[in-house]
């Protein structure tokens, strides 16, 4: 059964800019090639590129990356902090953030975003924290006709086979996984897991959105195991030494929750991310590897939903 809703975010919409500067700088943003993509599809379907609106936009990772290629970018998060981030970030007089949910998409602003104003709408690893019953209404209203809707994420990260020892390090890490960051884990950790297969869709909510196309839906899922190694974030396959490693699994939302609920572990060896780190480091030492030559390389798993509104 499809997910009606996702619940309200409470772990990144409550961060501080501190905190948003520190998800900006170890949280990696996508690809080149999954942008053109996006862009490829919306445009051989009639969309233009006037005005991009970025959903969950966080420290605005995506918007800046992403903005480039239209005349105006809108960035929308309900963090405070967030937005604070990606302001401090900007130095484009055609892009602006502000703060919003989802559901509202800057209806309460002034100017409020007009209806039918709207070219591209985009949502980078954040629609499984929206309520998609009240998004999909509110993004026909914005959208110009023929316009686009493109929502991705990442699902999780397999030990790429090539590492040393990675049948036993990918089972230690699922090990720790599930002890340590399943209880942490929510419905929307549990849609992205899921490459949004229970993510609901224009015809799927109740009551259906008429005004998008699903005859023009598009699909495409990235991982080895799919058939598909295109990259889909910048520097996916590369190889990281161990500090990179932690502090980039401390952008996850089960990792920030498991850290609030154990304060007092937060930067020790009884740290989550820290036992992940010694596990690899004891498997690489067993495989031959010298100490403080360490590295760790990921499998990306990854999905891009793409939705036309009927023009």
């Amino acid at each position: 059964m499809a997910i009606a809703t996702a619940p309200t975010e409470k772990t990144f919409s409550s961060f501080t800019k501190e905190q948003g500067a520190n998800y900006a700088q170890n949280r990696r943003g996508y690809h080149p090639k999954l942008f053109q993509t996006i862009i490829d599809h919306h445009t051989s379907t009639g969309g233009k590129l006037d005005t991009l609106l970025d959903v969950g936009c966080g420290p605005g990772t995506t918007t800046l990356d992403f903005a480039s290629r239209f005349k105006h970018a809108i960035g929308l998060d309900p963090s405070e902090g967030m937005i604070a981030t990606a302001r401090s970030s900007n130095t484009s007089p055609t892009i602006q953030f502000d703060v919003s949910t989802a559901e509202d998409l800057g209806s309460h602003l002034t100017p409020p975003i007009a209806d039918a104003s709207i070219d591209l709408i985009t949502a980078s690893t954040a629609a499984h924290w929206f309520n998609m019953t009240l998004f999909w209404p509110r993004a026909a209203q914005v959208l110009k006709p023929g316009g686009s809707v493109a929502i991705w994420t990442t699902g999780s990260v397999k030990i790429h086979p090539s590492m040393p020892n990675a049948e036993k390090i990918q089972g230690s890490i699922d090990t720790i996984e599930a002890r340590e960051l399943t209880p942490f884990f929510v419905p929307g950790n549990l849609m992205t897991r899921d490459l949004y297969r229970e993510l609901l869709l224009p015809w799927t909510v109740s009551p259906k959105v008429e005004a998008f196309d699903e005859g023009t839906f598009l699909r495409k899922e990235y991982g080895a195991e799919f058939g598909n190694e295109e990259e889909f974030l910048r520097g996916s396959g590369v190889e990281v030494n161990l500090d990179m490693m932690e502090k980039m699994l401390g952008t996850g939302s089960p990792v920030q929750r498991w850290r609030e609920a154990n304060k007092e572990k937060v930067g020790t060896e009884g740290d989550v991310v820290r036992l992940f780190r010694r596990e690899i480091e004891r498997l690489l030492h067993e495989a031959g590897v010298e100490p403080g030559k360490e590295v760790c390389k990921g499998s990306i798993r990854g999905v891009l939903l793409i939705v036309k509104k009927k023009a």
